[in-house]
């Protein structure tokens, strides 16, 4: 298993096939949410891919926007088969390897508030809808 922090042109055509895949996969499809996944965001300068990949198979993901004076990280993802394995604390480690010195930005789907907040996030709002799903803002102070 090897996890990668790339820019977007680092990632080969059959590996940001499957990130787009696995996103569609989980977001769209298991979580019933046609929203615009492929949002303009992936190959601007300062994002960053964490994929985590296993032979071949890319079973996590996370993207980190370079938003000036914050991060963001979104997209955080874990196929079917991966999950319950601890995974997916690999590919928040290494989200938040890549955005160091300045605050970090996410909205969790709320049930997922806790397991975020392991890595030092605290909420930072109320709780709002999105795609149906409740999702609380959070941000880890540095």
């Amino acid at each position: 298993m090897r996890i990668l922090g790339v820019p977007f042109d680092h990632l080969d055509a059959s590996t940001a096939y499957a990130v787009w895949k696995l996103r569609q996969d989980v977001f769209v499809v298991e979580q019933e949410c046609p929203y615009p996944d492929l949002d303009g965001r992936d190959d601007e300068p300062g994002t960053r891919h964490v994929v985590l990949d296993d032979d071949g198979v890319v079973l996590g993901y996370a993207r980190v926007l370079d938003d000036g004076e914050t991060w963001r990280i979104g997209r955080v993802v874990l196929a079917r088969q991966a999950r319950g394995r601890g995974l997916a604390d690999a590919v928040m480690e290494t989200a938040l390897q890549l955005s160091k010195g300045r605050d970090v930005l996410l909205d969790a789907q709320s049930p997922l508030a806790g397991w975020y907040a392991t890595f030092g996030f605290a909420t930072d709002g109320p709780e709002f809808l999105e795609d149906g799903i409740p999702h609380t803002p959070m941000r880890l102070s540095r």
